[in-house]
C-alpha cells in the first residue's frame, strides 16, 4: 500500500495544488538550482549533495532522469503560477504586480528553458508539458493584465496567451548572449500592452 502511494506522488497532482511533500519539494528545489548552474544532465550525486541527501533518496522519488526533469519543470511552473495572486495582494499597484510577475516569468524562461528542451525526444511528453504550462500560466497572466488595465482604458487586442508568447520570443537569445537585455525589452512590451489605444 505504501509503495502504491509513493508511485502516485512522484509528480505533483492537482489535488495537492501543485505542492509536493516537503521532503520532495526540497529535492525539486535542489535539482532546479543544479540544473540552472550545471544543466539538466548534471550528475545525480550533485543534486543529492545540494539537497543534503543520499543518491538513493533521489532515485527513490524519481527513478529516471526524465521523471525528475518533468517534476522540476512542473514545480517551477506551479511556483510561477502561485506567485501571481500573491504579488497582486502584496504589491503597491496591480501594474507593479504584473511587472514583478513578468520579471519572474522571464527568469523562469531564461534559467529553466533547458528543462523543456531536455524532453524534446519525447514529443508526447513535451506536448503534455506545454499544455500544462499554458493551462497554468495563461490564466494567471490574464488576471494580472485585467487588474493592471486602467478603468475605461481601451481594450487591447492582445490576450494573455500572446503576451506570454511574445515574452517567450524576446527571451530566446537571453541565455546565450550576456549583452542581450531581455528583461528590459519585456518590460517595454508590457508598457505597450498597457498603453491606451485610440484605434
Amino acid at each position: 500500500m505504501a509503495d502504491t502511494h509513493s508511485e502516485q506522488v512522484r509528480v505533483p497532482q492537482s489535488r495537492n495544488v501543485g505542492r509536493p511533500r516537503q521532503s520532495e519539494q526540497a529535492l525539486l528545489d535542489a535539482a532546479a538550482a543544479v540544473f540552472v548552474t550545471s544543466g539538466v544532465d548534471a550528475p545525480v550525486r550533485e543534486i543529492a549533495a545540494k539537497a543534503g541527501v543520499g543518491v538513493g533518496t533521489i532515485y527513490r522519488h524519481f527513478p529516471t532522469r526524465p521523471e525528475l526533469v518533468v517534476a522540476v519543470y512542473r514545480h517551477q511552473v506551479e511556483a510561477c503560477a502561485e506567485a501571481g495572486p500573491r504579488l497582486l495582494a502584496e504589491s503597491a499597484s496591480p501594474e507593479a504586480a504584473l511587472r514583478a510577475w513578468v520579471a519572474l516569468f522571464v527568469d523562469f524562461l531564461v534559467t529553466k528553458h533547458g528543462l523543456a528542451g531536455a524532453l524534446q525526444g519525447d514529443s508526447a511528453g513535451s506536448d503534455a508539458l506545454h499544455t500544462y504550462f499554458v493551462g497554468r500560466l495563461v490564466p494567471v497572466c490574464g488576471s494580472l493584465l485585467e487588474a493592471a488595465r486602467e478603468p475605461g482604458a481601451a481594450a487591447t487586442e492582445i490576450d494573455a496567451y500572446n503576451v506570454l508568447k511574445g515574452i517567450g520570443n524576446l527571451c530566446i537569445s537571453a541565455a546565450s548572449d550576456a549583452q542581450y537585455e531581455a528583461a528590459t525589452l519585456v518590460q517595454l512590451l508590457i508598457s505597450g500592452v498597457l498603453a491606451r489605444g485610440d484605434r
